[in-house]
């Protein structure tokens, strides 16, 4: 059985310029900080960034955007992050508003392999530039299109050697979701421990998705 585990320096190593990242989280809490951290030191630049948050300008993804290392953000929140809305403002990052539910929709989307979904929200407002409005019955719909990434760097509590996964509280938040929708999915977990430890039915990201660990 293929040994998943790298240390936050490889996993920081396989983020290339230009990538789209999705990185779970809600205002750091279940964000995987240590590969955070790699990633800060490796300069890595010209990220786009599928997050809740952009979390603090000290902790979490947040890091990333204050050291200008993220080129496009697609978000619900930014207000806890002074650095992101001063790089808005002077247009250095472009940011995609996406209302919390739909961003999670999105990516649940990507996962399931569908082409999208239907929603109200958003109608007449900013969320509506450039998108499709569909009418059902009499009613408007914008087109939400699913959103994949290149790699999902994700936060757990526990993940057994082979990637079956554990998240204890809010810890959980997108991380679930994510794991489904990118091509690369890196796992920092809080403890590593043996097959046969987490029973079946507390996991909640199954092996199958993972395809490497770091232990925190």
């Amino acid at each position: 059985m293929k040994n998943k585990l790298i240390s936050a320096d490889e996993a920081a190593s396989m983020v290339k310029d230009g990538m789209t990242v999705m990185v779970g989280g809600f205002l750091a809490v279940g964000t995987p900080t240590s590969i955070i951290a790699k990633l800060v030191e490796s300069g890595v630049k010209d990220l786009t960034i599928i997050c809740n948050d952009t979390a603090f300008v000290d902790k979490g993804v947040g890091l990333l955007v204050a050291n200008k290392q993220v080129k496009n953000i697609i978000t619900s929140h930014i207000g806890t992050n002074p650095s992101t809305i001063e790089q808005l403002n002077n247009k250095e990052v472009s940011i995609e508003f996406s209302p919390q539910g739909t961003l999670a929709e999105r990516i649940r989307c990507a996962g399931a392999g569908l082409g999208g979904f239907l929603t109200p929200t958003g109608i007449g407002t900013v969320v509506q530039e450039g998108k499709q409005v569909v009418n059902v019955d009499g009613k408007d719909y914008l087109l939400e299109k699913p959103l994949h990434a290149d790699i999902a760097l994700i936060g757990a509590s526990v993940s057994d050697t082979i990637g079956n996964l554990i998240y204890k509280g809010s810890t959980q938040n997108f991380n679930p979701i994510m794991a489904t929708a990118a091509k690369t999915v890196i796992v920092e977990a809080e403890e590593v421990v043996e097959v046969g430890q987490i029973a079946p039915e507390n996991v909640k990201t199954q092996s199958i998705f993972v395809t490497h660990i770091v232990k925190k």
